[in-house]
């Protein structure tokens, strides 16, 4: 015991030595054997580090034109640019999210990122390149052209397009004399049950994600009646040979949806509970939360989804999405609540009810640009 006690000592004074002399690239002896480290300990950790590495890590604030999260897929024409850059490395690109610019700066200086993808000066893409990166700025600067903003542009409003979806458009109803609503109405009555809900809803909500086609892709990669990720697949144990198959990919999709309304237990009134959850099946439970906290930080009321959604509109604009009380940036929150509003519609025609729009907008968000917006992405 005494001689295990000594190699400790030994070994805790060498790597007090390592940290001392961090400049010195030499291999440190140990009990155990030569430890060499993989990774330069000086700050100079240029290009091909960089690519021997493997990665290249990029600082950015969330925002419409810079980074955020749709469906579960990375967009923004800085990150796609600054992803084309990291391809022509050859290496994989971890984007870190700031609060703001001071805190992006303090974090380069640090040496804790190689760059800044942000536009913060006019000059090429507007990035900042870390200190002593010499290699990096030049590879940057030989790299880029000034059309490629505008082409990445260009490819991300390709992708938020209906364009960018491959399916067939069936009608909304089968047979409206017979009541018919689809060939899959009695998937939707057996599995809705199990949820609770009107299968006529989870009908309404299955022509909303594909038209009823079974074959339906998105670019994202959602696949089948509902519009399933893979990812999401994996979850709930869908073996992805089988999510193109009309029942297994509703039974999937609500089973989802349980797990959904168990995330929003707290709204204890069902009807509304509904709202939220076709929410985040769309947006992501997360900017659904970050809306709620919006709304009650307002003194509103975070249960009801008619005083909710205006800030989810809202987490499109930079007073809401950088809000303290938002913790996860930017949304499309236009496509979210248009989302909701279009099941419900659907499904209101389908009961042959009248649908009752709500008229509510926080300060920040006029109401005619409510309704612009909702006229935009009107099918």
């Amino acid at each position: 015991m005494k001689r295990i006690g000594i190699y400790i000592h030994l070994f805790a004074l060498l790597m007090l030595c390592s940290c001392v002399q961090k400049n010195q690239q030499e291999p440190v002896v140990t009990p155990w054997g030569e430890i060499t480290d993989t990774i330069p300990f000086d700050d100079d950790f240029d290009l091909a580090d960089i690519q021997r590495n493997g990665e290249m890590i990029a600082l950015t604030l969330t925002g419409p034109e810079t980074y955020y999260d749709y469906h579960g897929k990375h967009l923004g024409a800085q990150y796609l640019l600054c992803q084309r850059f990291a391809d022509k490395l050859g290496v994989s690109l971890r984007i870190e999210v700031c609060r703001d610019t001071t805190e992006m700066l303090a974090r380069l200086n640090d040496g804790d990122a190689d760059l800044i993808c942000y536009p913060m000066n006019k000059k090429g893409p507007g990035w900042i390149v870390g200190q002593e990166k010499e290699d990096l700025q030049k590879e940057l600067d030989s790299w880029y052209q000034p059309t490629m903003l505008d082409e990445v542009k260009k490819e991300e409003d390709f992708l938020l397009s209906t364009r960018s979806v491959q399916r067939r458009v069936f009608s909304p109803m089968l047979n409206r004399a017979g009541g018919i609503i689809s060939h899959y109405d009695g998937y939707f009555q057996r599995y809705a049950a199990t949820i609770r809900w009107d299968w006529r809803l989870l009908a309404a909500q299955c022509y909303q994600e594909s038209t009823f086609d079974p074959q339906a892709r998105s670019w994202a990669g959602a696949c089948g009646l509902m519009q399933i990720m893979p990812g999401t697949a994996d979850h709930l144990r869908l073996p992805r040979a089988s999510i193109y198959d009309p029942e297994k990919n509703i039974a999937a999709a609500v089973k989802y949806l349980g797990e959904l309304e168990r995330n929003f237990s707290d709204i204890r009134e069902r009807s509304e509970r509904t709202k939220f959850v076709l929410a985040a099946y769309n947006g992501g439970h997360f900017h659904i939360r970050d809306a709620m906290a919006l709304a009650r930080k307002n003194g509103k009321n975070p249960q009801r989804w008619g005083e909710v959604e205006p800030y989810v509109l809202g987490l499109s604009q930079s007073q809401y999405y950088n809000d303290p009380v938002v913790q996860h940036g930017y949304m499309r929150g236009s496509e979210t609540v248009d989302y909701v509003r279009k099941i419900h519609e659907r499904w209101n025609g389908y009961r042959g009810v009248r649908t009752v729009r709500s008229t509510f907008a926080p300060s920040g968000i006029p109401q005619k640009a409510k309704h612009e917006r909702k006229k935009k992405y009107q099918i």
